[in-house]
């Protein structure tokens, strides 16, 4: 999505703050941001960019950062058993790689993962492992298989999808094709997963 271009106005300079530089980021796109087309949407010269953001790397660290600072992974009620949730994980993360092209990179890899980043996964593993009553490094190990495979081959789906020619209903229904396959694929993951660690007994060897 491209963002509109805005002049700076007269008077006070607008002022550059982390959240105004994610949000105008997320409404440029990752694979789209540029510093000049930032500052632009900032309504700022690129060099007041220069001075918050030292590189266009560290510009997209920050927006993917952000972007993954506002994900809502599901939360478990302890309702449902741990299949279901898993399959309504790997929902939330297939659509939140479909709503933002280009993050997976900064999320997959644990090198390009922020420290914030890799507190809410933790958080989230310990909540798993709290609510199913299974240790951490089983819900470690699970939550981080379906994660992992879930956002590679929806990136590969979705971005495939976008650049493939083709009538706007053509694309939709290959879309929903794939999608239907993603979904089939990802419960047979999730089914082995579960079967290795309920055979695995007290201790998952990786």
């Amino acid at each position: 999505m491209n963002s509109p271009l805005r002049s700076p106005g007269r008077g006070r300079p607008p002022t550059i703050t982390r959240t105004r530089i994610a949000d105008a980021g997320i409404a440029i796109g990752l694979p789209n941001i540029t510093f000049v087309g930032l500052a632009a949407a900032l309504g700022v010269s690129h060099m007041a960019l220069y001075k918050h953001v030292a590189s266009l790397e560290e510009l997209k660290r920050l927006v993917a950062d952000e972007i993954f600072s506002r994900w809502e992974i599901p939360r478990a009620s302890g309702g449902e058993d741990l299949q279901r949730y898993l399959c309504g994980f790997a929902a939330s993360v297939r659509d939140f790689v479909k709503a933002h092209p280009g993050v997976t990179p900064y999320v997959i890899r644990r090198l390009a993962a922020s420290d914030a980043m890799i507190a809410k996964i933790d958080g989230h593993q310990r909540h798993i492992a709290e609510t199913y009553a299974i240790s951490w490094e089983k819900a470690r190990w699970a939550l981080a298989t379906v994660a992992f495979h879930g956002m590679a081959v929806a990136d590969t789906v979705y971005s495939v999808a976008g650049r493939e020619p083709g009538v706007d209903a053509e694309r939709s229904a290959e879309e929903a094709e794939m999608e239907g396959e993603l979904e089939q694929g990802m419960l047979a993951l999730i089914v082995g997963v579960l079967a290795r660690i309920e055979a695995a007994g007290g201790v998952l060897a990786l």
